[in-house]
């Protein structure tokens, strides 16, 4: 059910509830909308992360890289995150899956000025990022703990 027409860099592109999803959005991204700045929203969403014993490796400021090449881009945040608890093992079994993790989430301005959060959802990780690397899937259980405390994430960075 389309909830909301959305103008995204000059291109059309359907909300949908509960869940809001663009055209563009590759099959596996989440993106919800947020009640909060970049700023906050970016702040709330670490905070979130570190606040459940995992760490944030980095953030990356697209707009500002862009701007030191005299180049206008509305804020686009990404927060690279992860455990290194639960990760490394995989990675010393499969040096490649390096490449895609760890994961990442993106906070966003839209030309309208509304802020959104997307981040890959814990099927896609482990059904699409470590089966490319041949890294057995995740079990069900695991995918579901996952998913909650994305959704919790999501929810205390963008409420």
């Amino acid at each position: 059910m389309i909830k909301q027409i959305v103008r995204f860099a000059g291109v059309i592109v359907f909300a949908c509830a509960p869940t809001y999803a663009f055209a563009a959005d590759p099959p596996g991204l989440i993106t919800v909308p947020s009640n909060n700045s970049v700023a906050d929203t970016t702040q709330r969403f670490e905070d979130a992360v570190k606040a459940s014993g995992w760490m944030v490796f980095t953030r990356l400021d697209h707009a500002a890289a862009a701007e030191k090449y005299q180049q206008k881009l509305l804020p686009r945040t990404v927060i690279v995150y992860g455990n290194p608890a639960l990760g490394t093992a995989n990675m010393v079994k499969v040096p490649t899956l390096a490449i895609d993790i760890p994961p990442k989430a993106l906070v966003w301005q839209d030309d309208q000025g509304k802020v959104w959060l997307s981040y890959n959802s814990a099927a896609y990780l482990s059904e699409t990022v470590y089966a490319r690397h041949g890294v057995p899937p995740t079990p069900p259980d695991g995918v579901g703990r996952y998913t909650k405390l994305l959704e919790d994430w999501a929810n205390k960075a963008a409420k």
